[in-house]
Formats: structure tokens, C-alpha cells, sequence
């Protein structure tokens, strides 16, 4: 059962530790898609949940409040790419033990390798399961956008597998 969060101000540790069971793993793996590296997605997860917790929507409404955490991470995943190409440093690690065989590590190391817009869209529509009006209604673009960043991420992706 959906508990009630209200104000910010009164939201209570158990309605937000029901909130990040239910979407911290789908967040994480969204901000993992976009920074490539599994401490700034953790990071950026933590983050996504404290912004929530003080300035989050006042609705009851789950799907309104997933579209704006995922908005809200994308958005800090955005940033913090932007801070590090501002800022280089040591490179980042390279997602290699998903624990999954090694035809999923390989597509999903070149999915990694996308530009970051097609690797989000690839994300929410094949493993979140979003509509593609659901997904541009999150990311603030055209659902005609998202068809084409489907399309042309796919036709990447089998490039460069094809490449390979």
C-alpha cells in the first residue's frame, strides 16, 4: 500500500524507505546507463531520494512521483557529466561484472558506449517498459524525438555490434 507523503516537511522515514525500495534499484540502473560508473550512480541515487525528501511533489499519486524521480536523476546524472568534463579526472571504472553472461555484458558495454540521450531511451522503453509519450513526457521532449532515439540508437548499437 502506497503510503501518504504530504508536504516535504512531513514526509517520515517509513514513506520514504517504501518509496526507495520500490524504485532505488530502477533509479540506479538509469543513473548507471548515464554516468558509466557504479559510485556516481549510487551517488546520484542518494541524492535523487534527499532532493525527494525535501522538495519532492506533494502528490499521492506513484507514477507522478517515479516520472520525478527519474526526471530528477537524469537531470543530476546531466550534471554531473557536465562537472566532469568541466573537471577531468582518473578514468572511470568500467562496469564489468554484472553477473550476467557474457552476450548481456557485451551488448550492455555497448550500450554504455552510446551517446547518453540514446542510452537513456534505450533504458526506459526496453527495460523500464515505458511508452514512448511516457518517456517524453519524463524527459521533456516530443514522442516523435523519443521514436527517433529508439531508431537510431538501435541502428548504433547493431553497428557497431555488427562492427565487432
Amino acid at each position: 500500500m502506497q503510503k501518504k507523503f504530504g508536504r516535504p516537511a512531513d514526509r517520515d522515514e517509513e514513506a520514504v524507505g517504501q518509496l526507495v525500495r520500490m524504485h532505488g534499484q530502477m533509479l540506479y540502473r538509469v543513473c548507471l546507463v548515464m554516468l558509466g560508473n557504479p559510485h556516481d550512480a549510487e551517488d546520484a541515487v542518494q541524492e535523487t531520494f534527499l532532493r525527494f525528501m525535501t522538495k519532492g511533489p506533494d502528490t499521492k499519486d506513484a507514477e507522478h512521483q517515479k516520472a520525478w524521480l527519474i526526471r530528477t536523476a537524469t537531470n543530476l546524472c546531466r550534471n554531473m557529466r557536465l562537472f566532469r568534463l568541466r573537471h577531468p579526472h582518473v578514468d572511470v571504472e568500467a562496469v564489468e561484472n554484472l553477473g550476467a553472461p557474457a552476450v548481456c555484458r557485451d551488448v550492455y558495454r555497448e550500450v554504455l558506449r552510446l551517446p547518453a540521450n540514446y542510452r537513456l531511451v534505450l533504458l526506459l522503453y526496453y527495460v523500464q517498459g515505458y511508452r514512448t509519450e511516457e518517456i517524453a513526457r519524463i524527459l521533456n521532449i516530443s514522442p516523435a524525438a523519443v521514436r527517433k532515439r529508439l531508431q537510431l540508437g538501435r541502428e548504433k548499437l547493431r553497428m557497431e555490434w555488427e562492427r565487432e
